[in-house]
């Protein structure tokens, strides 16, 4: 029994926090929980219904339809909504149960707001990665052959990997997201593609912005300040002995 006790200690550690919290959210508000995802998986699942029709093919290139060889200006109106248009080469199942899954808990960990902050940015990073990967060329250590620029460049996952990254980060299950940045690595390796290297892109830029947000939470809570709250937490007074009756 003692490796069964090992494992759960060791699953409690990881994900004991995150658990508590979804669940937490899923019991305090069912009827309003995951709003935001249940919308973004129907204007996912509107947006391939309408791709594939001769009526809405056209509106939807205009709309969210990404490439690198786009002016930049029509690229960064189109990024949003590019998010949510499946990727016409991949199962639309695969996107919705990405954007179901991860959306949800994020929504649920995070806020709204900050869930689809941190996913437009994970996108952005992905979709300027693209511009620059191509002005590089296929010989940069970065580079992508010219022919990547007109390649359709949408769909939810590199903001799915951001997400799972940041969430991973926020609730310090570290395994979880060591595992999510190993495989979009070996990823690249097995399929050394736009797609796979957008996933690095949006890690990257995930990594630079939980550095930050672990900088700016030191400076608002230094450790002798932590210190302090930990002793007023726990009744202790400073240099005084505890009272006895």
């Amino acid at each position: 029994m003692r490796p069964v006790a090992a494992v759960r200690r060791a699953a409690r550690r990881e994900w004991g926090a995150l658990f508590t919290t979804v669940r937490g959210g899923l019991a305090r508000s069912r009827p309003r929980v995951a709003t935001m995802t249940l919308a973004a998986v129907l204007l996912t699942a509107l947006l391939q219904l309408a791709q594939n029709r001769s009526w809405g093919l056209r509106p939807v290139q205009v709309l969210g339809s990404v490439r690198a060889e786009d002016p930049l200006w029509i690229s960064l109106l189109r990024t949003p909504l590019s998010l949510f248009v499946p990727a016409p080469d991949l199962p639309v199942w695969g996107a919705l149960t990405q954007v179901l899954v991860v959306f949800g808990i994020a929504e649920i960990c995070l806020g709204r707001s900050r869930t689809l902050l941190i996913a437009y940015v994970a996108t952005l990073a992905g979709t300027l990665y693209a511009r620059f990967g191509v002005a590089v060329g296929p010989d940069g250590l970065f580079g992508l052959p010219p022919s990547d620029a007109r390649i359709v460049d949408t769909g939810p996952s590199a903001a799915v990997v951001g997400l799972a990254v940041y969430v991973c980060h926020a609730y310090r299950a570290r395994f979880t997201g060591a595992v999510v940045i190993v495989a979009m690595t070996v990823e690249v390796i097995f399929k050394n593609n736009l797609a796979a290297k957008e996933h690095l892109a949006a890690i990257g830029a995930m990594l630079v912005l939980c550095a930050a947000t672990a900088r700016r939470g030191r400076r608002r809570n230094p450790p002798a300040r932590r210190g302090q709250d930990l002793g007023a937490g726990t009744g202790a007074r400073s240099g005084a002995p505890p009272i006895k009756s």
